[in-house]
């Protein structure tokens, strides 16, 4: 079951219904959650019912259409519209995913679109990502390496060990994954969650890096490790297609036999 986090004393209520426009061809209902903080009211969902005909094939563009020509005051994130900056993450017909990568099509009934579960909202579909952000610069995600570069060229690295690191640099940060998280719902606080775990791994697995040893201690925590009990659905959700749940076996594995 899918949780969203409301704020304190309030339930989700019926908002607006936007009737189907005049000489429409294709109607297709949205349900879509809104919420601002500064109303002060409980958070609703509005029903909003377009031409299909009038907008592109994805849930992406069904939002923008609906923002362009319906309700000006509806809160979304969105940049590159082809599924690699992860702004638009939300969850859509109950799994997470991106607006602009999810057809209309692929989606039976109604079309319900949420914010991510278990985030704070900032307004609408955007989720306040402060603490995502803060636990994925804990992890220093950059090269580190005490050895100084070529002086010529790049540093290199042979096509096995450039093969690691396929499955990990393709994660974009949307976050999808860690939305969907039981153990990040329960510990977002301490746990770093398996988004930030992947990208962890994806330094730890390059071979150009020399600072494997501090990264495996700085993760070898009861929390911010080991509160993945593998439940999978990081895997299943994501977008890109990529298996966070492995990347934290792996380190789960290199700090074991560190710690041997």
């Amino acid at each position: 079951m899918v949780e969203f986090l409301l704020p304190k004393n309030s339930k989700i209520i019926a908002g607006t219904e936007h009737p189907a426009p005049r000489d429409c061809k294709r109607p297709r209902t949205f349900k879509i959650y809104r919420f601002s903080p500064d109303d002060d009211k409980n958070p609703r969902v509005d029903t909003y019912t377009i031409d299909l005909d009038q907008c592109g094939p994805m849930v992406l563009d069904a939002l923008i259409h609906i923002k362009n020509t319906i309700d000006s005051t509806l809160t979304f994130r969105r940049s590159c519209r082809e599924g690699v900056c992860g702004s638009c993450a939300m969850n859509i017909d109950g799994t997470n995913t991106l607006a602009c990568t999810k057809p209309i099509a692929n989606i039976s009934g109604p079309v319900k679109v949420y914010p991510l579960p278990h985030m704070n909202v900032v307004k609408d579909l955007v989720p306040d990502m402060t603490e995502a952000y803060a636990q994925y610069a804990v992890v220093e995600p950059w090269l580190k390496s005490e050895t100084p570069p070529p002086s010529d060229r790049e540093r290199l690295q042979t096509p096995q060990d450039r093969a690691k690191l396929d499955g990990l640099y393709e994660c974009i940060l949307c976050f999808c994954c860690s939305a969907s998280c039981p153990s990040y719902w329960w510990n977002s606080d301490r746990y770093l969650g398996p988004a930030t775990l992947l990208q962890a791994y994806r330094w730890i697995a390059d071979s150009r890096d020399e600072a494997t040893g501090d990264r495996l201690d700085a993760l070898h925590d009861p929390f911010r490790l080991y509160r993945c009990h593998t439940i999978m659905n990081c895997t299943n959700t994501c977008p890109k297609g990529l298996n966070p749940a492995k990347a934290i076996a792996e380190t789960k594995k290199l700090v074991f036999f560190r710690q041997e």
